[in-house]
């Protein structure tokens, strides 16, 4: 019997898992949940950009989207600018009986020791009140720097440090509200970014140091981060418009959780909007884009995660990948003991389905 499901955010990862509940016969399509007027009412094989009509439209009540009763709401609304609210949003569906999959809030992701206790708790308890279990994913924060790193650390018999990358170009990435106002591209450099106010890196990514220092035994003592900017050598557009000349074109940032003064588990990120901006950083491993997972031990590793997509570029694949596993969890998430769920407590997601033999 199919998955009832609902999905809540049809923007960069939200219309790529709408594809896939629509096309999967894994699931039957319930609802929609849009928050931009000008996209209540249209179906939503349109919003997920298919020729199909499914006679699901969509719409901007929450509760006329509860009251359709699916098994689980995959919930892609936008987090970074809204955390608060989109938590409330997850817990009025928690507490109506229905699981949750998605990729906001990420703070969800592993909130503990990040987010005060009482919040973590309300939480748990919409959870119980509804006998149901909410689990929040993605590529990074999400599986490239949680469930892969943790992977290799497994074959290890020894860790002296976990480093956890993404290097991208993201002239491509049309996110207008990430990109601007969370990240500051194209803003003054003397102008400090959501993303770069104090303690919002360490948060952010406080997901993926907590989660990897609790899958390695290891308890982490201190988060701390840095930054840097390189400003536009001269004028240039990219998706989200344009760059003007000194303003930020790329950015460079790390965040070390430190284990009695040593830095256990580094994330960094090297973010260009055009390729030839700061030689010296890190470059990826193809061209655009891609992961890398760096540790140190015995034995070390350096692994290289290369994204493609025969639809897009490597940001579009990349985010493929996330609605990939937001929807795939699916399953596993419906089977779950109730309350806050993660990587470290779900069993592993396979891939069960997905094969199609199309490739000679």
């Amino acid at each position: 019997m199919a998955i009832r499901v609902a999905l809540i955010g049809t923007g960069n990862v939200g219309h790529l898992a709408l594809i896939q509940l629509i096309t999967s016969p894994d699931y039957e399509l319930m609802a929609v949940g849009v928050s931009t007027e000008s996209k209540i009412g249209k179906d939503a094989g349109e919003l997920a950009g298919l020729d199909i009509v499914t006679g699901v439209t969509a719409t901007d009540d929450l509760d006329a989207l509860i009251a359709t009763r699916p098994d689980c709401v995959v919930y892609c609304a936008m987090g970074d600018t809204r955390t608060g609210p989109a938590i409330k949003d997850c817990q009025k569906i928690l507490e109506a009986g229905i699981n949750v999959v998605g990729s906001a809030p990420v703070i969800l992701q592993f909130p503990w020791k990040l987010l005060p206790d009482k919040y973590i708790d309300r939480v748990e308890a919409s959870a119980q009140q509804g006998d149901v279990s909410i689990f929040i994913t993605g590529v990074d924060p999400g599986f490239a720097n949680d469930l892969l790193p943790l992977a290799l650390a497994g074959t290890c018999q020894r860790v002296e440090q976990i480093r956890v990358m993404e290097i991208a170009d993201y002239a491509t990435y049309d996110g207008a509200t990430v990109m601007v106002d969370v990240m500051g591209f194209g803003r003054p450099l003397d102008e400090v970014p959501v993303l770069f106010q104090p303690g919002v890196l360490g948060l952010t990514w406080g997901t993926t140091i907590r989660q990897l220092a609790v899958g390695l035994g290891i308890e982490v003592d201190e988060i701390t981060e840095t930054f840097e900017q390189e400003p536009a050598p001269e004028a240039f557009d990219v998706a989200v418009g344009r760059i003007d000349k000194g303003t930020v074109a790329a950015m460079r940032f790390e965040i070390h959780g430190k284990v009695n003064g040593h830095s256990a588990i580094v994330v960094e990120h090297v973010t260009r909007l055009r390729d030839d901006l700061r030689p010296d950083w890190a470059r990826p491993a193809q061209e655009g884009g891609s992961y890398r997972i760096e540790i140190i031990g015995e034995p070390s590793y350096a692994v290289d995660i290369c994204p493609t997509s025969e639809k897009g570029d490597h940001n579009h694949a990349a985010i493929v990948a996330a609605a990939g596993r937001i929807v795939n969890a699916i399953p596993v998430v419906l089977d779950a003991p109730a309350g806050l769920r993660t990587t470290l407590d779900l069993p592993l997601v396979t891939g069960k389905g997905l094969y199609t033999g199309s490739v000679d």
